[in-house]
């Protein structure tokens, strides 16, 4: 079924680190007209009326991933605009940080979209300077590098324990 893009949509993703601290957890879209490469996706989806933010990202990753959220923190609130096969798009994001469990392997796995869609997800690397597939919502970028510094650190601190 298509997505209605004529008007602003409200959603919730998680930034899900690995427990290495040096990737995060994404899925993998097929080519469009502006991304022909394909691009990824934070994992996550629409609010529905009466969800809570919260609620909502829980609910999209236990249904996609079949996974429960651990130390789940609201990051932030980002907007996306963005052109999808040329239709223009606009969505509200709201951004958490947390792990998930259980995670997929290092190889990646998969998750089952609402329309039974099951699409690729894989550990993509927070140091992604040299990626041409690009990640998306994209005003999402600076809150992902700050967890990844905030990730490393805790990394780091473990192992010197």
């Amino acid at each position: 079924m298509p997505v209605d893009r004529s008007y602003i949509r409200v959603k919730a993703m998680l930034v899900a680190p690995h427990p290495d601290g040096t990737r995060h957890l994404v899925s993998v879209n097929e080519p469009t007209g502006e991304n022909p490469r394909g691009y990824h996706r934070l994992i996550g989806g629409s609010v529905e009326l009466g969800e809570t933010f919260e609620q909502a990202v829980i609910r999209e990753v236990d249904e996609e991933l079949g996974a429960r959220i651990h130390d789940l923190v609201h990051m932030g609130t980002v907007e996306n605009i963005f052109r999808y096969n040329g239709e223009l798009g606009h969505e509200i994001v709201a951004l958490y940080s947390g792990t998930v469990e259980p995670a997929p392997s290092d190889d990646g796995g998969t998750l089952t979209e609402s329309d039974g869609a099951v699409v690729p997800v894989v550990w993509r690397p927070f140091d992604d300077s040299d990626l041409d597939v690009p990640l998306y919502p994209a005003a999402a970028k600076d809150w992902i590098r700050s967890l990844a510094q905030l990730v490393e650190t805790e990394v780091v601190a473990t192992i010197a324990d």
